[in-house]
């Protein structure tokens, strides 16, 4: 019998190239698959201005940036990531790292810590722990070099949550964490005892999809007091001619740290963040292996009076299904610091 699984498990080995979640599939038995996937991605990145994005160690643009002259050229492959699918009849269980974490140098080994992207766990509805958050649309995220291009502007955000879809509607409620609030031993968020609650609803056909979402938040603010928060999005892909598309994000009121990417707290001080988000990308096939991105994203805030913008154009080319190579410039600018940086970055990317 271990044989005969043995043999089951070599016959059944998989090769799927036709989209970034390619992998290798394993089928099991009649019901249950194994698919093990992601992709090996070198970047190179050259950065010259003042404005600097210490948390990301200027591996790529956030909302976040402090002035500071900066002019630098880094290779890294931190973008590399590996993910696991494990499926079971109606039970899909997913896990993905890539290599974010942190830790290592660039004296010796370079060695770097794995990150916790993915962790979930999916049954018919429901889904729980460990994903995307139901307020962001991934289909509406710029293609780029510089990883996730106009993070600036973008829903981007990955939390632990239960999740519950029917069709195109979506509801769930999510990690709370008063970001810019009370602060206690466990950092931001320990007072915080309502959960976030999201809605979503996605219209989709041939033509592409269009979400409409909403978060409804408890804030924990710096003096213990409670505050609600109200955010929405309108964010979606449109194909446009051919294979081209137009990506867009438009986000408003209290949206805080689900938009933006540390562009925007929840709260400054007493007072909850009122936050202004807008998004657009194109994407264009010059031919069948060779295709540009432009992208432009800009935030502003009220309550700190911050106003950042991210703009960019690329190049990719796909030398064979599984390989390709992108080149990207652009410029990051903090309008509220006076201060700005341009950059130029090559990537080769492997999907597996």
């Amino acid at each position: 019998m271990l044989n005969g699984k043995k043999s089951l498990l070599a016959t059944s080995l998989l090769f799927l190239a036709s989209s970034a979640n390619a992998g290798y599939s394993i089928q099991v038995n009649d019901t249950d698959t194994i698919t093990f996937g992601g992709y090996i991605q070198g970047d190179i990145r050259y950065i010259d201005g003042n404005a600097a994005s210490t948390l990301t160690n200027d591996d790529f643009w956030i909302g976040h940036v402090v002035k500071d002259e900066i002019s630098n050229t880094r290779f890294h492959a931190d973008s590399t990531r590996f993910n696991t699918k494990y499926v079971s009849g109606d039970i899909t269980g997913f896990i993905e790292f890539d290599l974010f974490g942190g830790g290592g140098n660039e004296k010796l080994t370079n060695s770097r810590h794995p990150r916790l992207r993915h962790a979930f766990i999916k049954y018919k509805n429901w889904t729980v722990g460990q994903t995307w958050s139901t307020f962001v649309n991934t289909s509406a995220i710029a293609e780029a070099a510089d990883f996730g291009g106009p993070l600036v502007a973008s829903a981007f955000i990955r939390q632990d949550l239960v999740r519950y879809t029917n069709g195109g509607f979506q509801v769930s409620i999510e990690n709370p964490e008063s970001y810019g609030g009370y602060v206690g031993s466990g950092g931001y968020g320990s007072k915080d005892s309502m959960p976030d609650v999201i809605g979503k609803y996605t219209f989709k056909g041939d033509w592409g999809n269009v979400s409409v979402a909403a978060v409804a938040k408890q804030l924990e603010t710096a003096l213990g007091e409670s505050e609600s928060a109200l955010g929405y999005g309108i964010a979606g892909r449109i194909n446009t001619f051919g294979k081209d598309d137009f990506r867009f994000q438009l986000h408003g009121g209290n949206t805080g740290r689900y938009v933006g990417a540390a562009a925007a707290t929840d709260l400054v001080g007493e007072e909850v963040e009122e936050t202004t988000s807008i998004l657009v990308s194109y994407r264009h096939f010059w031919t069948e292996d060779l295709r540009s991105n432009f992208f432009y994203g800009n935030t502003q805030t009220e309550e700190s009076d911050r106003d950042r913008t991210h703009w960019g154009v690329n190049v990719f080319k796909a030398i064979t299904p599984k390989l390709s190579y992108g080149v990207e410039v652009g410029n990051f600018d903090a309008e509220d610091l006076e201060a700005d940086s341009n950059y130029a970055q090559l990537s080769v990317k492997y999907v597996l």
